[in-house]
């Protein structure tokens, strides 16, 4: 299963959160950056509906796959 990381970081004159290295929106301040880092994590695990889906790959080439709607990753959230 996947585990998925969001940090709280001082960013941008601000704060945010960010994971593999993508950063948020920036709050005015680390208590509304760390609700809506935990909001998005909430969010992140819940289930949704099974699809296939398509997507195109890094070398150009269209791909289709099945999403399972319940295979979702583990959350944690620091800072």
């Amino acid at each position: 299963m996947a585990h998925v990381v969001y940090q709280v970081v001082e960013h941008d004159g601000g704060w945010a959160y960010r994971s593999d290295g993508v950063y948020s929106e920036t709050f005015p301040d680390r208590d509304a950056a760390l609700q809506a880092a935990r909001r998005v994590a909430q969010e992140q695990r819940a289930p949704g509906s099974s699809e296939e889906i398509q997507f195109e790959d890094a070398d150009g080439v269209w791909r289709t796959e099945h999403a399972d709607g319940h295979d979702r990753p583990e959350t944690e959230v620091r800072g």
